[in-house]
């Protein structure tokens, strides 16, 4: 007994967005993150030095939550909801990656 979920052709770097809302919540959300991580960033990098990876935390948190905002859309708004399914595998495949990397130090030390 097999889910057979079909493959929605998508245009590579491009935003996918499934309607005007979701497209609306997307542009506040990178808005946001991005101010967020550029404060971020500048603080930690002038006044503490030593919490520079609280920025990479909040990446990983700002990129689960766009996906999350994806997999809502998909879920409600769109005639195919399973593709939901493949969406927030994706970003648990990525988490695991981006963990991977930093538990084994790939990068070099930190």
């Amino acid at each position: 007994m097999f889910v057979i979920i079909e493959k929605v052709k998508k245009e590579f770097f491009s935003y996918n967005h499934i309607n005007e809302l979701h497209r609306k919540i997307d542009k506040c959300l990178r808005i946001f993150s991005a101010i967020t991580l550029i404060l971020l960033s500048c603080v930690l990098l002038f006044y503490y030095e030593d919490l520079i990876y609280l920025v990479l935390i909040a990446l990983i948190v700002f990129m689960v939550l766009d996906y999350m905002v994806r997999a809502f859309f998909e879920w409600k708004y769109t005639q195919y909801p399973k593709q939901s399914i493949l969406t927030l595998t994706e970003m648990f495949l990525i988490l695991i990656a981006i963990i991977i990397v930093i538990e084994f130090k790939l990068l070099g030390s930190y």
